[in-house]
């Protein structure tokens, strides 16, 4: 065969080869179009709609009166299918709704608006975000009776994407202790660390891909409805809790501290009434709660002087002393091996008894009556701070707690002077809530109790799971070395270092602290300041840690600095506290009893009453469209009436829930103030009074 024949042979089976693959593919086509087709178009549905989560509404957190300290308000993001309305509907409205929306919003036209929607018209773009700003309830209802809008979804394309957010009644009030919790569940305090119960079960819609890779929900029977998590009751006390806060901050801003923290606690059940954290903010102007120093690990650090307590319990136990017995302290220096110890006061105390010595806080007379009697056996000492429970973490309610540190006998960094340093706390690290359990155990008779800040964990009226008060050492020393060790802790008051907050009216005990801070290895002229105790001393109700660090100024030490604070709270909780004013109690009974009682449903949001009284089979009378009712019971049935909620005038919430009550007012623009627990039982403005300006209203629950 020559070239020509050769290359004329090619070109024909090229052309016969073109002319099969021209005649499969309609024959392909028709495979896809009929035999292929469910396949395919089941495979096209899986890309573009999807079931995806819905977010569950958070769990409240409260404190122990049923204080409000976190809830979750919706908000909601407006967005549109603009393809929706009807010709005649969106012609009639499109003008009116740019306005509308113009005025609203303030960033752009109304020309630039009604030009945004009918160009997603045009495109046939079926989901439209008209302004990323997210409105609250009350606008919402305002919104959905605009033009087109008023439609609805299948009429109108208006779409109300709910968003919450996490709101805090109380502000900054204990925020470390309510924490946070970031996108990645992540966070800090009661909000992570008891995120499973709060966070609910998310449920699951459908949803529609749109052009630019965003969803839009699509309503479908096989949606499960999210489940609401639980809400979380905290043993906080507000009252306490605030006065903490509000004494820690003004001592800090005095002596231009670096951080302080406060914790109060029940001296019977271990309950935290209240933990303050406040910290200089970078700026240096103010201070802030950006860490939980009191139960921290950055928390941890040499205590100082109030593990004397621990060092006397040791010493009492063994039988190695007595308060009366005498000690040598000389002119307040003593060397031990290749360093010398210190007392605080110049030329020393000469010679005192035990009790004189731990009233004054010697360093010296302390650490001879350790090194005398435990030297030999430094080991013996050591298993007291196990019998007292401060070796290990509490396995404390919040994430983060601090691991104590505690050298051991024999380990290659203890030294010969590490026994007597240890027993006036220092070469160990502590944090303020294992230094407080020690001494809330000496006012609790020697019971050791696990400090807790989580009473229950509820939902409704329903207790899924309680927290009682949990014994960690029914007792840490005999009642002999108890009833010595609370002698001491009222000498310090009435005699001592902390002689300067003595109080007429009732008893305190307790320990100053002050511990020079170590840096870089060298121990400064930077001091942490401490004061630990209880009071009233003669009936313990309350125990109380208060810590201040890196105070300027003169006498920088913890009598001056820390237990001011202690005192100023202390005066506080006893003038607020019934049990401990019996004077008081007479005119309290007779204000309780002069209250009326409740029905237990009176007012709620519509929706719901409505399935409540389904459920129960009770026939009720319904509103017109209002969103929330009140409930008004006869002999046969219940009727309900509106609430006039999206009128400009002011709510009648009495009888609703405090969560309703603020996402209602909230959502007005009113600020909310209140007090108690329960239903809102009064309000300060009538219902009906017409709303102004930075309106601020008065609840009283119950």
């Amino acid at each position: 065969m020559n070239i020509k024949s050769s290359i004329v042979l090619r070109v024909r089976v090229a052309f016969i080869l073109i002319a099969l693959v021209a005649a499969a593919i309609p024959i392909r086509i028709a495979i896809i179009q009929f035999e292929e087709g469910d396949k395919w178009k089941a495979k096209a549905e899986t890309i573009n709609f999807q079931y995806r989560e819905v977010p569950a509404t958070r769990g409240n957190i409260y404190a122990a009166d049923g204080s409000l300290l976190a809830t979750s308000l919706p908000f909601y993001r407006v967005a549109i299918d603009p393809t929706i309305a009807k010709p005649e509907r969106y012609e009639a409205g499109i003008d009116s709704l740019s306005r509308l929306l113009s005025g609203f919003f303030k960033d752009k036209s109304a020309t630039a608006y009604k030009r945004m929607i009918t160009d997603a018209r045009r495109d046939n773009k079926r989901y439209l975000v008209l302004n990323r700003k997210q409105i609250g309830y009350q606008a919402m209802q305002e919104m959905s009776k605009w033009p087109i809008f008023r439609g609805g979804r299948l009429g109108g394309g208006v779409l109300f994407e709910k968003v919450e957010k996490r709101y805090r009644p109380f502000n900054s009030l204990a925020s470390r202790t309510v924490g946070f919790l970031n996108e990645d569940e992540y966070g800090a305090g009661i909000e992570y660390s008891f995120n499973e119960f709060l966070k609910g079960q998310d449920g699951k819609a459908l949803f529609q891909r749109l052009a630019g890779g965003s969803w839009k929900p699509v309503f479908d029977a096989e949606d499960v409805k999210p489940e609401d998590g639980y809400d979380v009751v905290t043993t906080l006390d507000v009252n306490i809790q605030d006065v903490a806060e509000t004494a820690l901050l003004r001592q800090l801003i005095d002596r231009n501290a670096d951080f302080g923290s406060v914790i109060v606690m029940e001296v019977k059940t271990g309950q935290i009434k209240a933990i303050a954290n406040l910290q200089k903010n970078k700026s240096g102007n103010t201070y802030g709660e950006n860490y939980n120093y009191a139960i921290g690990d950055q928390g941890n650090t040499e205590p100082g002087s109030t593990f004397k307590l621990l060092s006397m319990l040791a010493l009492l136990e063994e039988n190695k002393v007595s308060l009366n017995d005498q000690v040598e302290t000389g002119n307040g220096a003593f060397r031990f091996h290749d360093r010398i110890m210190r007392d605080a006061k110049n030329g020393g105390y000469g010679t005192i008894t035990v009790q004189e010595a731990f009233e004054k806080s010697s360093n010296v007379a302390i650490s001879k009556l350790v090194e005398e009697n435990f030297g030999a056996s430094p080991s013996k000492f050591m298993a007291y701070v196990e019998k007292a429970g401060l070796s290990k973490p509490f396995g404390f309610q919040l994430a983060g707690e601090g691991k104590p540190y505690f050298k051991k006998p024999g380990e290659k960094n203890w030294y010969g002077t590490s026994l007597p340093w240890i027993s006036i706390g220092y070469e160990i690290k502590l944090n303020p809530l294992h230094t407080l359990a020690l001494y809330n155990a000496v006012a609790n008779d020697g019971k050791m109790v696990k400090p807790h800040i989580i009473q229950a964990i509820v939902k409704g009226n329903e207790i899924h799971q309680r927290f009682e008060t949990e014994v960690i050492k029914s007792s840490i020393a005999s009642d002999k070395t108890i009833e010595q060790l609370q002698k001491l802790l009222e000498g310090v008051v009435e005699n001592g270092t902390a002689k300067n907050i003595a109080n007429a009216d009732y008893k305190i005990a307790g320990k100053t602290g002050t511990a020079q801070k170590l840096i870089d290895g060298r121990y400064t002229q930077k001091y942490y300041t401490s004061f630990a105790g209880y009071f009233p001393a003669d009936r313990p109700k309350y125990s109380m840690i208060v810590v201040i660090d890196n105070p300027s100024g003169f006498a920088a030490y913890g009598g001056d600095v820390s237990a001011p604070v202690f005192k100023e709270i202390a005066d506080r909780i006893y003038a607020l506290d019934i049990e401990l004013n019996p004077s008081n109690q007479s005119q309290i009974l007779k204000a309780e009893a002069s209250k009326s009682s409740l029905p237990y449903v009176k007012a709620g949001k519509a929706e719901d009453i409505h399935l409540i009284l389904e459920k129960l089979g009770v026939k009720a009378s319904p509103s017109q469209s209002e969103e929330w009712v009140k409930v008004l019971a006869n002999e046969s049935s219940v009727q309900l009436h509106g609430n006039d909620t999206d009128k400009a005038v002011v709510p009648d919430v009495s009888g609703l829930p405090l969560r309703d009550a603020l996402f209602i007012l909230e959502n007005k623009g009113i600020k909310v103030n209140y007090s108690g627990k329960g239903l809102v039982r009064q309000q300060s403005i009538n219902p009906g009074t017409n709303l102004s300006p930075n309106t601020v209203i008065n609840l009283v629950l119950g």
